[in-house]
């Protein structure tokens, strides 16, 4: 069944399955080219985890089952998902994770991924959603400063060592998501637990060492000075987190 599954999914914008299933400590990723699936049922045994990608964009399942530790993973993306849920059972340590993803010097850190999570009947001793935004990339090494020349026994100056350069600065933290939990009206709020932190941003970046003056070497019965050593650079500064996202909870 589930071949034929995946094949649907090849073809047709809308999915429609009976399952899916993803075994024990295994990991699954749902093909990229569909935007809607619908399934009756989904079930992620321990330690497993379930890939959404970016291109889908609503999830219809009848009956959800995760194990313990098992995971949800929606890959950030510029659209929300809705995940809509008939009936679900969570075992501890479940999670749905909707993160963004780290920055580094080419690309930013993404922004955790919106999120609809409706759940009419849930069966869990916690819900668990992280939605938090992807960390910024450390600043560049500030670069060492290059030895000064070495000179002569007996003539000739010692070079100064050159100035490291500076760091630069951490960049910036992407932000939290925007979630949005529509659960029974009888499933306790204490145990609804959502982060939607910003990323940190990046660490600042390592200032570069001093380059050291030139020495006169081999030399027997005179030498000449040594030149000064250069000064070390500064460190950057630290990237600012992004901001935090925003939840959401509306009783069934």
């Amino acid at each position: 069944m589930r071949k034929v599954f995946l094949l649907a999914l090849l073809v047709s914008p809308v999915a429609l399955a009976q399952s899916v299933s993803v075994e024990t400590n295994s990991l699954m990723r749902l093909p990229s080219s569909t935007s809607v699936l619908q399934l009756e049922r989904l079930d992620v045994a321990d330690y497993g985890t379930l890939l959404i990608p970016a291109t889908i964009s609503q999830v219809t399942v009848d009956q959800l089952h995760l194990g313990r530790e098992a995971r949800i993973t929606i890959a950030p993306g510029n659209t929300g998902l809705q995940l809509q849920v008939r009936q679900a059972q969570l075992e501890h340590g479940s999670q749905i994770t909707s993160r963004g993803a780290p920055g580094t010097h080419e690309k930013p850190a993404k922004a955790g991924r919106d999120l609809t999570l409706r759940i009419n009947a849930l069966a869990a001793e916690t819900l668990s959603v992280d939605a938090r935004g992807g960390a910024g990339a450390q600043g560049y090494a500030g670069l060492d400063g290059a030895n000064g020349e070495d000179p002569g026994c007996t003539w000739g100056s010692a070079g100064r060592g050159a100035n490291g350069d500076n760091g630069g600065d951490g960049l910036p933290g992407a932000a939290g998501a925007q979630v949005r939990l529509e659960l029974p009206q009888d499933f306790p709020s204490e145990r609804i637990k959502v982060w939607v932190d910003g990323g940190p941003g990046g660490l600042a970046g390592t200032a570069g060492k001093p380059g050291k003056g030139g020495q006169s070497k081999g030399c027997l019965v005179y030498r000449a000075d040594g030149g000064e050593k250069g000064r070390p650079g500064l460190e950057g500064q630290p990237g600012p987190a992004g901001p935090a996202g925003s939840v959401t909870i509306q009783r069934l």
